[in-house]
């Protein structure tokens, strides 16, 4: 898998992107990720990727021309399964998005900055546009950085067996997994479920999906999942 992404700030994905399952699934050349810098696509004078906003109002807005030229050279070297344009008017991105993501051979991630993008930019590229949640941030670059994580994962070779994914939380729909406990037994005067120390497979399997069931309920209701309006 090839993952491009066009950023404002690339210094931002320096940490994020360097480490832990990403660096491994990089290492293992199941994914390649590869950073564009805006501003080396602004080619006037002074390198300027953004303007204020026709129509008056505060923030400045990522000009239209850099990221044409950034798209175009890359859309003339390879195909896209996914452009993904961040904005807060976007689908709430979720596991499911991940799951399908992961099945892509190459994903295109265009981060706002600032006050947004020059809507024109949207409108000529974008196949989709995602959210983190209904909140603002200052850019697209953490939510880039959450789909990056969420996908490579997911990627066959990239966790061991030990640490497979499939038995994550939302993995099967709307479910959250169970709690997770490890040595020692007892730590503080708190224990360690009873059921998990005597080796009853059977057992253990019924608990999990029991305390799956109520920490899924209690998601829903706090998120308001299923709820009348």
């Amino acid at each position: 898998m090839r993952i491009d992404i066009i950023s404002a700030v690339p210094d931002f994905f320096e940490g994020p992107l360097t480490s832990s399952i990403i660096q491994r699934g990089q290492n293992k050349g199941k994914v390649e990720i590869q950073i564009h810098n805006l501003r080396e696509h602004a080619y006037d004078k002074h390198r300027m990727i953004d303007d204020k906003q026709f129509g008056g109002g505060a923030g400045m807005v990522l000009k239209v021309e850099p990221f044409f030229d950034c798209i175009k050279k890359l859309l003339a070297e390879r195909n896209y399964d996914a452009i993904i344009f961040t904005a807060p008017h976007g689908k709430i991105y979720d596991q499911q998005d991940a799951n399908r993501y992961s099945l892509m051979k190459n994903i295109m991630i265009i981060c706002g900055h600032y006050k947004g993008i020059d809507d024109r930019v949207r409108e000529a590229f974008a196949t989709e546009i995602v959210s983190i949640g209904n909140f603002v941030l200052t850019g697209g670059e953490l939510l880039a950085a959450v789909v990056v994580d969420s996908v490579v994962r997911l990627i066959p070779g990239v966790l061991n067996d030990s640490e497979s994914a499939l038995d994550d939380s939302f993995m099967d729909g709307d479910t959250i997994g169970a709690p997770c406990f490890t040595r020692p037994a007892e730590y503080e005067g708190m224990k360690v479920p009873d059921v998990l120390l005597k080796g009853d497979h059977a057992k253990v399997k019924e608990w999990r999906e029991e305390q799956s069931k109520i920490l899924t309920d209690y998601w829903k209701k706090i998120n308001k999942i299923g709820a009348q309006v």
